[in-house]
């Protein structure tokens, strides 16, 4: 029995083996353990701390050549890679970029683009000599091949990035997640410290999330409790004055922590130069607009039985929904751009389940006080007598 199990138990060996031989070597969990099918050798690789890619390089300052291999895989597999050397800056604008996708046939294209603007990004010469161009894929991974001649210098800037698709030939925008937004840093060419530039994504992501808390907080959580005051308590005669304060309480304290967060955004938006959400910033001026209309408008309040207090309650309701609506769009806006951690979401989704739940409970409850009220109105006596007797 135990000798016919054996050639079995060899095959399967054999065939995991053959597996294992298949899997591409770059796909590692560290840059020291990867090889290549070409069998390149490097003198120094690194784990890049964003988007799991690698970087191999060797720096031959006898005649400026850096040769690099790129390892990353793409956003979706249908999509893209790329490393860049940005001479001038940190960031991406006159980032000297390679780029690779894989082609319909399944070969691999290498192109060369130099983003001297964030709005014309188109293929072009570097600035300076790139040669033995190619790339490689397998098991979803990319492998990026080249040789630049680099003056000689102890560092560069260095840029990554990864895309989710390529539509004729040009790449499709990638993310803005905070991995994407951080990935770059200062490669020592020599093999030294090489370091991601953290600082700068460090404080702008604090400013993010500083903004995403200020407009959470006034549009997304102040204004909806203002609304919900205003609508239900003052049905309730015991809770008047003390509702109107309340209201105005909650609408003014959200609309300075808001335009708080609206300057945050504003300063965000300067300060990410191509890194544009349309969508999110067209709502959050709007929304500041008309909350200022708003605000102002209390000033021009008419008195209760002014012939045009009438049209003022409907166009401060109309333009009270309107905010209230848009706000919480925008919040979840902000929340896709952030992408935080999900408890955040869920967080605030239950918040305005629980807000939506209260809103309904005193509609139901406001509506039989009213519906009594008016019952007990239409069984008075007239002009101050019982049923007509003295």
């Amino acid at each position: 029995m135990a000798s016919s199990s054996s050639p079995p138990s060899l095959a399967f060996l054999g065939l995991t083996l053959a597996l294992v031989l298949l899997i591409s070597p770059a796909h590692s969990l560290t840059c020291t353990t990867q090889t290549f099918t070409n069998n390149k050798l490097y003198s120094h690789c690194i784990d890049l701390p964003t988007l799991k890619s690698y970087l191999h390089w060797t720096y031959d300052s006898s005649n400026s050549t850096l040769s690099i291999a790129f390892v990353a895989t793409p956003a979706k597999s249908d999509g893209w890679i790329a490393w860049a050397i940005n001479p001038t800056s940190t960031g991406m604008k006159g980032a000297q970029t390679l780029l690779t996708y894989k082609k319909s046939d399944g070969s691999m294209n290498v192109k060369t683009f130099n983003i001297s603007s964030y709005n014309d990004i188109v293929e072009s010469k570097l600035a300076f000599d790139v040669w033995d161009t190619s790339a490689e894929s397998s098991g979803g991974v990319f492998r990026l091949f080249a040789k630049l001649k680099v003056e000689e210098m102890e560092s560069v800037n260095q840029v990554w990035q990864v895309g989710p698709s390529v539509s004729n030939g040009f790449p499709v925008k990638h993310d803005f997640n905070t991995d994407n937004l951080q990935a770059k840093g200062s490669l020592s060419l020599t093999g030294g410290t090489t370091t991601p530039t953290t600082t700068t994504g460090d404080s702008r992501l604090k400013k993010r999330n500083i903004h995403g808390i200020l407009n959470a907080v006034s549009w997304g959580l102040l204004f909806p409790i203002g609304i919900i005051i205003a609508r239900y308590l003052r049905t309730f005669q015991s809770a008047d004055p003390a509702w109107f304060y309340l209201h105005i309480f909650c609408q003014v304290s959200g609309y300075a922590i808001g335009v708080a967060g609206w300057a945050t955004g504003i300063k965000l938006g300067s300060e990410s130069e191509g890194v544009v959400y349309s969508a999110h910033r067209k709502i959050g001026i709007t929304l500041f607009s008309l909350a200022t209309v708003q605000i102002f408008a209390l000033f021009l309040r008419p008195k209760k039985e002014h012939k045009y207090r009438f049209y003022w309650n409907i166009y401060h309701h109309t333009l009270g929904y309107a905010i209230l609506i848009l706000s919480i769009l925008n919040v979840f806006k902000g929340l896709d751009i952030l992408n935080p951690a999900k408890h955040w979401r869920s967080t605030y989704i239950i918040v305005i389940i629980a807000l939506g739940a209260i809103a309904l409970l005193l509609e139901a409850i406001t509506w039989v006080v009213v519906l009594k009220r008016r019952s007990t109105k239409s069984t008075k006596p007239y002009d101050g007598f019982n049923n007509g007797q003295g």
